[in-house]
């Protein structure tokens, strides 16, 4: 999720385990022990973009990180918190739900978390949630506004607590429930369309979870498509994308072509913009592509220029954008 987000959860389940203990520092120990997996952003300083991008929610957001840095922040808790301090029990409690909440909400996005990590590459995603989603963040940012103005001895602190983690924890499974029913919608169309495949996957496209994204993928390429939970017509318009791994093959051995092969996860087009040859990975969607389903893909990456991918996860996201642009798609979520 953004970091808005994992500091106003972390923050407020702060609140939740030592609030009452820590008054409004329980606010900010929460806040920043939630916000530290994202540390490996600074990766950035030293690592090209490829590896950049494979690197990010990897070591960081594992299991033998969130059990490590608990342990060592419980015992740094201890010698600098001199009125009451943490046990070490305690502290390792706190931090570890703390650490365990980034890496468990961070799984629900596209990008995919490390869990396994240095262990298994595999990423954990569950594609429920876009990586911001307003209608998820608002109940928490919320919370926390009460939280921070509010006495600490006021007993309407529990209330907000509770209506924060209450209500994102509703929209969250509200998330899960829209999936579910978009899959079984997905697999039904398959069905329907005797489409031979080998895997697809389904994803919420940017600020909700109603529209989602439909990625089928068989021998030689993708059908994508769009649906709303909304839609009174149940059929799926699908558009074919073929992989092209012919393109790849002028840079196979590349260090950068094998990071993005493996964070793709399989799901990626080779394709070409006039001169040059473009790595696309799927999974992030593509730019309008409810509105133009021959849309580039906003994960695009120049294979003969590495110097020119700077920002290359959600590059041109909402480039375009303006009011007709966001007519469309709020028309698009309301259903056909």
């Amino acid at each position: 999720m953004d970091s808005i987000t994992h500091i106003v959860l972390g923050a407020i389940v702060g609140e939740a385990m030592a609030g009452r203990r820590e008054g409004k520092k329980a606010l900010l120990w929460g806040a920043l022990a939630q916000s530290l997996p994202d540390i490996d952003f600074i990766a950035s300083a030293w690592m090209d973009t490829a590896h950049d991008v494979a690197a990010h929610r990897g070591i960081t957001h594992s299991i033998l990180f969130v059990v490590v840095a608990a342990a060592l922040l419980a015992i740094g808790a201890r010698r600098i918190h001199f009125h009451r301090p943490f046990t070490w029990k305690e502290g390792f409690l706190f931090f570890a739900v703390e650490l365990f909440l980034h890496i468990f909400l961070d799984a629900f996005n596209a990008y995919g978390t490390g869990w396994w990590e240095p262990f298994s590459h595999y990423r954990i995603s569950f594609n429920i949630l876009f990586v911001a989603d307003p209608f998820f963040s608002i109940w928490l940012g919320i919370a926390f506004l009460f939280l921070l103005i509010l006495k600490r001895s006021s007993r309407q602190r529990k209330f907000w607590v509770r209506f924060g983690l209450i209500a994102s924890s509703c929209y969250l499974f509200y998330g899960v429930i829209n999936k579910l029913r978009t899959d079984a919608r997905v697999e039904k169309e398959l069905a329907r369309q005797q489409m031979v495949y080998t895997r697809y996957f389904t994803s919420p496209t940017p600020l909700n979870s109603w529209l989602w994204y439909v990625v089928v993928q068989d021998s030689s390429g993708y059908s994508i498509g769009y649906a709303s939970v909304f839609d009174k017509n149940a059929a799926i318009d699908f558009h074919f994308f073929p992989r092209n791994d012919s393109l790849l093959a002028p840079f196979r051995g590349q260090e950068d072509v094998g990071e993005l092969l493996r964070f793709s996860q399989g799901y990626y087009t080779l394709d070409r913009w006039k001169d040059k040859v473009v790595f696309n990975d799927l999974r992030f969607g593509q730019m309008k592509g409810w509105e133009f389903p021959q849309a580039h893909f906003v994960f695009h990456y120049f294979l003969q220029a590495p110097g020119d991918n700077r920002v290359i996860v959600q590059r041109g996201r909402f480039a375009g954008w303006n009011l007709q642009t966001f007519q469309a798609f709020i028309k698009r979520i309301r259903g056909n």
